[in-house]
């Protein structure tokens, strides 16, 4: 693993990350912000970042949770089998308004623009679960500097909510491509259906698919959902996004 732990400094502090590229190799790259999901950063969100990398990135990987300090790597069977650490987590997941999202993600774009490791100034993004919706929601802020986004098994991406991503994509020039799960209760037909008029009303180059026999939480190997078949297709729709859309 070609790991590099870096810290950012952001508006409200000090946020560690990680950051990959291609393993056993030296250059430059195309940049990629990989949000991750709701449980933290751990083992298997560092795995999913190398892997990304392999595919000829230098992958950005953010602890969004840094406000609150440092915290053991969660156990997603372990978490959701705990109410009280349950709790913490949507605590956790709660503390990201849409603001902070936004303002770590300019910090997260300086840094990599200013890496060595990269090349370009457009850039991909991706998330999972929680992340999907922070990789949309930034990507609608910043429209100019994502040439490709990308969201698997995302929760609240198109509700009623004042802060809905789909209310900012207006500008939007990159692609997106989200993965739901027909067996995911975070992402109904009807969600689907109004992010697919938003994106059309927007006139962003946008692909909307939903995974047959997939839970929320198909993407992520140490998920208790997930799904090895969901997980390889949204692997292969990841690279051909990124392959056609990041210069190199």
């Amino acid at each position: 693993m070609s790991r590099i732990d870096v810290t950012i400094q952001t508006r409200d502090g000090q946020c560690p990350a990680a950051l990959f590229t291609p393993a056993g190799k030296t250059g430059s790259w195309p940049g990629v912000i990989f949000f991750m999901d709701g449980l933290g950063v751990r083992p298997t969100m560092w795995e999913m970042g190398q892997r990304l990398a392999d595919l000829g990135y230098t992958v950005l990987l953010p602890d969004l949770y840094y406000r609150g300090g440092s915290y053991e790597p969660m156990v997603p069977a372990q978490v959701f089998a705990d109410p009280k650490a349950k709790e913490v987590l949507m605590q956790r997941i709660g503390s990201l308004d849409r603001e902070r999202k936004i303002a770590d993600a300019g910090a997260f774009i300086d840094f990599l623009l200013k890496r060595p490791e990269v090349t370009g100034q457009r850039l991909g993004t991706t998330g999972y679960c929680m992340g999907g919706n922070v990789a949309l929601t930034v990507a609608g802020a910043y429209p100019d500097r994502f040439a490709a986004t990308g969201s698997f098994h995302a929760g609240g991406l198109a509700t009623e909510q004042p802060d809905s991503p789909h209310r900012f994509l207006k500008g939007m020039t990159g692609r997106v491509y989200v993965g739901g799960a027909d067996q995911d209760a975070h992402f109904t037909s009807e969600q689907m259906a109004a992010l697919e008029k938003a994106l059309a009303d927007a006139g962003v180059n946008h692909r909307v698919e939903i995974y047959a026999g997939a839970m929320h939480g198909y993407a992520v190997p140490d998920h208790p959902a997930f799904n090895a078949q969901a997980a390889e297709r949204h692997w292969q729709a990841l690279s051909a996004l990124f392959s056609e859309t990041l210069a190199r």
